[in-house]
């Protein structure tokens, strides 16, 4: 990502002499373990409608197309986490990722809606994206003062969000994936919204949303951002974390000025933390995990 001013370019340069040890960190997407084995499991892509959520067995049932070379079009149960259960619904066009055991169980992961007005929706607006960062060149890098670019993702209910979603908003905004384990980074960026999101309304912020976007969309599907956010207790009502097509979630990381790359399983980057005006337009950035709440409070109250 090229396109940065002469000041931040600058402030990489430091980091990057450094060894990258203040902003830019490598974070694994998994354990070194958890690389190993799941390299050695068999996955095979499915597509199929759900017939049934059971909540109570904590499955879908599936009429799948056939899986060439591996079994033929059936109904059949497949055990799914949390998140998947909550975003899953009756009659729902699905594609995903089904993982067999020798016990006879079967597991379905990575689960993406199918909805052709959803997705051309976003496709559009990814499109539209790709388009402003390329005629933006080298002055894609948005400054505070300038607005907040157009874009349309999924949510972690599976629904679209667009950035007019939030007009009228004020909006802090990140970068994060679910499987960092570095405290220091993305965990304790979660952390901070969390705390920011306490701290707004006790100051009587009534008009706040929280966005967080993920930086490793082929594995955040929106079950799994349901899974972080349900497994941090995280309130949602004005909290969305958001993921989609990757080249959209890299224009506005490079509209944003955050580097993020993978070094085989380690994703390294930087962390930005962006305050958004009811009128669209950047009015406050912090860099790094550990940003001042109450700076970020008192702006919003101004």
């Amino acid at each position: 990502m090229k396109s940065y001013t002469p000041t931040r370019l600058l402030a990489f340069g430091v980091l990057l002499s450094a060894g990258w040890i203040l902003l830019l960190t490598g974070c694994r997407r998994v354990a070194p373990e958890a690389d190993v084995s799941a390299s050695q499991i068999k996955t095979y892509p499915l597509t199929g409608e759900i017939i049934k959520v059971d909540t109570e067995r904590r499955t879908l049932l599936v009429d799948h197309d056939e899986i060439p070379g591996y079994m033929p079009r059936m109904v059949m149960e497949f055990q799914v986490s949390p998140g998947e259960l909550a975003v899953a619904k009756e009659g729902q066009r699905i594609r995903g990722e089904m993982i067999p055991s020798d016990s006879g169980d079967y597991r379905l992961e990575k689960i993406w809606a199918v909805d052709a007005t959803a997705d051309a929706t976003v496709a559009a607006a990814a499109n539209a994206l790709r388009q402003d960062t390329t005629i933006r060149g080298k002055r894609a890098y948005r400054e505070v003062g300038e607005n907040l670019p157009d874009f349309a993702l999924y949510d972690q209910t599976g629904a679209v969000a667009s950035a007019a979603r939030f007009r009228g908003k004020q909006i802090v905004l990140n970068f994060i994936f679910t499987r960092c384990p570095v405290a220091t980074m993305c965990p304790a960026a979660t952390e901070g919204m969390i705390a920011l999101q306490a701290e707004a309304r006790k100051a009587g912020v009534a008009n706040l949303e929280l966005v967080s976007i993920t930086l490793d969309p082929e594995y955040d599907t929106p079950g799994v951002l349901k899974d972080y956010a349900l497994a941090r207790g995280i309130d949602t009502s004005n909290f969305s974390f958001l993921t989609g097509p990757e080249s959209a979630i890299k224009d506005l990381l490079t509209q944003f000025g955050v580097i993020a790359q993978f070094d085989g399983s380690i994703l390294q980057h930087t962390l930005t933390t962006l305050l958004i005006n009811e009128n669209g337009r950047i009015v406050h950035r912090a860099d790094g995990s550990r940003w001042d709440l109450r700076e970020f409070v008192d702006k919003m109250k101004r």
